[in-house]
């Protein structure tokens, strides 16, 4: 809930900081694409399924079995993410023609939007490997971390909008300065779920 709540500040301060341009239009474009990917991965079919199969196989075959099966998994998933990772970034101003048309009669626009999905797209990658590192610590009766790591995210970028906000007025490319700090903060909080969850 607190999570829902803090999403919607983080919305609000992003539209009262950058208004409407071109770099808002920009950002919100590049994150809404691997965001709706992330409701397939992350929280899609196999985040319903991988709980219950898994806290079956742990029940029946044991701790260190189990282990050895989320390793296995862990392994095939980042494997299929990061193809999805790097054909995304490779492709970018395609995936922005063809879901965004109307940026490509703006170059300038449409430039800007491709390079911050390029810097967006790893997010599929860092935050279904979060919820596979959630799944795994659920399966262990650790809830806590799980469910505050939302939170933070929306914390960080909640407060790095607000930093940048001049700074992004002034020259609309800077607003990749927010996705970078965004990715490194996303990949420093799964990676610390991952290690948490496989360790556990």
């Amino acid at each position: 809930m607190l999570s829902r709540v803090l999403g919607f500040i983080r919305d609000t301060i992003i539209a009262r900081a950058f208004g409407a341009g071109m770099a808002t239009d920009a950002f919100f474009i590049a994150f809404k694409l691997p965001n709706l990917l992330r409701r397939i991965f992350a929280e899609g079919a196999f985040s319903q399924a991988f709980v219950p199969i898994l806290a079956e196989y742990k029940s029946q075959q044991g701790e260190e079995a189990t282990r050895t099966f989320v390793a296995y998994v862990t392994g095939l998933l980042t494997l299929a993410l990061a193809l999805v990772t790097v054909l995304g970034i490779i492709f970018a101003p395609w995936v922005i023609w063809a879901t965004a048309p109307g940026f490509a009669d703006t170059p300038e626009k449409f430039q800007l939007t491709s390079d911050l999905l390029r810097v967006t797209f790893p997010y599929i990658l860092l935050i279904s490997l979060s919820s596979l590192a959630g799944a795994i610590l659920n399966t262990w009766n650790r809830f806590s971390v799980p469910a505050f790591v939302p939170t933070l995210l929306n914390l960080a970028m909640i407060f790095f909008a607000s930093a940048f906000a001049r700074v992004v007025k002034s020259s609309p490319r800077a607003m990749r300065v927010i996705d970078w700090v965004f990715a490194g903060i996303m990949g420093s909080f799964a990676a610390r779920l991952l290690t948490t969850g496989t360790s556990n």
